[in-house]
């Protein structure tokens, strides 16, 4: 009995290594058509809610957008395999004495919760995390892990991606957001139901200013890429 106990458990491990790991794999080439934040938004959500999102590529999405997140949320994402250690230090050391929860997580963390998981602060839920973050970060670029990142990141009530949040925050599509558009989205990650990208409350706009001064010093190299055609037009008609 126990001898087959522990061979269906070890089939259950195998299985499950072997699922998780087909996931990924898929979404390495696969858009994510929809994430499990989404249907929880959905159903809490009354009947006025609105999912709103739209996969596009990377190629697709502002240059600006790129590294407003990163300078907002990560600015070690380029280096790191996974794990900011110093800032998952300081989550913690913050957490015993008792203070607001905080957390440390990096981009690729929250890529990973947000593609294959749910919210939530539980050893086992974060236990997850770290092996979804793992496996992306073996399988996936640091290029395919930010832009499934842009594309399923909450960045509104019922906004979900860079596609739909330029849509609904400035009428516009991604790649053609300017520099202070993506800095306003990338303000409101901390949280995307309370704060308003356009227009902005004073904590958004002091924060939306910060960022900017960052993606300025962090990568002036990104900033000098070809501008958005909005900001051309614009450009042309000044002289």
């Amino acid at each position: 009995m126990i001898k087959k106990l522990f061979k269906f458990i070890f089939k259950l491990i195998l299985w499950f290594f072997g699922l998780t790991i087909l996931w990924v794999l898929i979404y390495k080439f696969v858009p994510v058509p929809y994430t499990p934040l989404m249907a929880i938004r959905s159903i809490e959500g009354d009947e006025k809610y609105q999912t709103r999102h739209d996969w596009v590529p990377i190629e697709e999405i502002s240059p600006y957008l790129q590294l407003a997140v990163i300078c907002a949320e990560d600015q070690t994402f380029l280096s790191h395999s996974g794990f900011d250690r110093e800032a998952i230090e300081k989550a913690l050391e913050n957490n015993e004495k008792g203070k607001k929860l905080r957390g440390g997580s990096t981009i690729s963390q929250q890529t990973a919760k947000n593609a294959f998981l749910w919210p939530g602060r539980t050893w086992f839920r974060k236990g997850m995390e770290a092996y979804f973050t793992l496996l992306i970060e073996t399988f996936w670029s640091k290029e395919r892990i930010l832009e499934v990142y842009l594309n399923s990141v909450e960045m509104g009530d019922g906004v979900f991606g860079a596609e739909a949040a330029s849509q609904y925050w400035f009428k516009k599509s991604a790649k053609n957001l300017r520099i202070e558009n993506a800095a306003a989205i990338a303000a409101i990650l901390p949280s995307p139901q309370r704060y308003k990208a356009n227009p902005p409350g004073n904590y958004v706009a002091r924060r939306t200013q910060w960022i900017v001064r960052q993606m300025r010093y962090y990568g002036p190299f990104t900033l000098q890429k070809q501008e958005p055609k909005e900001d051309k037009k614009k450009t042309k008609k000044k002289k």
